[in-house]
């Protein structure tokens, strides 16, 4: 089983990335063998290993052997891509954003892959997207919800995001919010001191105050991304004490904050909104407050609807790894689709595609995945398009398992800014054009 605790030792966390990393292709091997060959990036080491990059990584294994077998429900039962065979190459995203520019090149240039899958960090995503439209490489980011991407590749051709960013995460939950709480009165923010966190709150505040405009906002607290402590911003918090704590921490940060601050009662007295919260819910077992808000950044997870591939994806996935999977795992899943998708679309059966047949097939690609429907429509087609869900954590103590109840689901259409205009001045000018039933 490759599934560890951020809470381990770092031995175990080598391992872990040892175990995962044997999944998948030799790196040193030539890629002129006739394979398709995908670069896979995702936390392989460190806090966001265990609830974010190992799901991820166990779900890209898991879809490409059952791709290799032609073992998927249609549209995706054609062996392959576009009939050849996959090969990955997997790269821990552990180090930074310098360090992974570089990761990115060799993957390109020396591994010769022919398309790239990743990305879990804001700040990766921001440095590796211009290289990638610099070598011409087709790069699909799987998860990265910065709502900058595509302000700092501004024409991209080679970059697609095929999940969600932060701006949707926050309209929705804002709306939730006030749908849920509508007696609420004070809101309190401790975010990751970074673009993901600054953007994450400002969207959720401006669309909170654009339904709400009495509502006062009590305290900020701005730790460093993987600080690991917060024992000061919980007494900042606690002193405050708002009707309601939004947060955008994510991975091992987003468990130390709850599990902290649960032992200290904060969020007894005010309750946590928390837009990651979906990796959490299997984790936290009785450790944190029943009707905490949780999102899974679209309707992955806990929010995945029934459809074949979610019957095919989740009890594979549940059975080979002995956990359910997260928002992370589905997104990956959802990336690796795309591209077979896309690749499908534009090429001749049984023939290499050229990097500009993937881009053209993934541009304006609608396709289906475990989430369901997804539209590449925003962005000039470089962005994916879908609803957002959002609930309250409940653990039952007879069965042992967290669940999420109370859940609300949100178009795209009431959720997502048009196409040249910022999020910012989207929802201050009170979100025109939002359909919202």
């Amino acid at each position: 089983m490759i599934v560890q605790r951020p809470r381990q030792a770092g031995i175990a966390v080598a391992a872990v990335t040892l175990a995962v990393s044997a999944a998948f292709a030799p790196a040193a091997q030539a890629a002129e063998n006739g394979k398709f060959r995908i670069g896979i990036v995702t936390f392989l080491s460190g806090g966001a290993a265990g609830p974010f990059g190992v799901p991820a990584a166990n779900a890209a294994k898991l879809t490409v052997e059952a791709l290799n077998k032609g073992a998927l429900p249609a549209p995706y039962n054609k062996k392959g891509i576009n009939g050849l065979e996959i090969e990955t190459v997997i790269i821990d995203e552990n180090g930074g954003a310098t360090k992974q520019v570089e990761e990115f090149r060799n993957l390109v240039q020396r591994q010769k892959v022919d398309a790239v899958i990743g990305y879990i960090s804001s700040g990766d995503c921001l440095a590796v997207a211009p290289v990638a439209e610099e070598l011409k490489a087709p790069t699909v980011f799987f998860d990265c919800g910065t709502s900058r991407l595509f302000e700092t590749v501004k024409n991209a051709k080679y970059s697609f995001r095929t999940g969600l960013d932060a701006v949707v995460d926050n309209v929705a939950l804002a709306r939730y919010v006030a749908e849920t709480r509508p007696n609420i009165k004070t809101v309190a923010s401790i975010q990751q001191n970074y673009s993901w966190g600054q953007d994450s709150w400002n969207d959720f505040i401006f669309t909170l105050k654009q339904i709400k405009p009495e509502i006062k906002v009590a305290s900020e607290q701005w730790p460093k991304l993987a600080q690991g402590q917060y024992g000061a911003e919980i007494s900042a918090l606690s002193v405050a004490a708002p009707d309601l704590i939004h947060s955008s921490f994510w991975g091992g940060d987003m468990e130390a904050l709850m599990l902290q601050g649960s032992a200290r009662g904060l969020f007894d007295k005010s309750p946590a909104a928390l837009t990651c919260g979906d990796t959490g819910v299997e984790r936290f077992k009785g450790q944190i407050p029943n009707g905490t808000i949780v999102g899974g950044r679209g309707p992955f997870g806990q929010f995945a609807p029934k459809n074949a591939l979610n019957d095919w994806f989740r009890p594979n996935f549940t059975a080979q790894f002995k956990e359910s999977p997260t928002y992370p795992a589905y997104k990956m899943t959802q990336a690796i689709l795309a591209l077979k998708a896309a690749v499908e679309k534009s090429a001749k059966p049984n023939t290499m595609p050229a990097p500009e047949q993937i881009t053209a097939g993934l541009t304006g690609l609608t396709f289906e995945a475990p989430s369901g429907t997804v539209k590449m429509s925003s962005a000039g087609g470089h962005q994916a398009v879908q609803g957002v869900s959002y609930g309250e954590y409940h653990f039952d103590p007879k069965t042992g398992k967290g669940a999420v109840t109370k859940v609300k689901s949100y178009s795209a259409d009431c959720l997502m800014p048009p196409d040249g205009t910022t999020a910012v001045d989207w929802i201050k000018n009170g979100m025109p054009g939002a359909k919202c039933s």
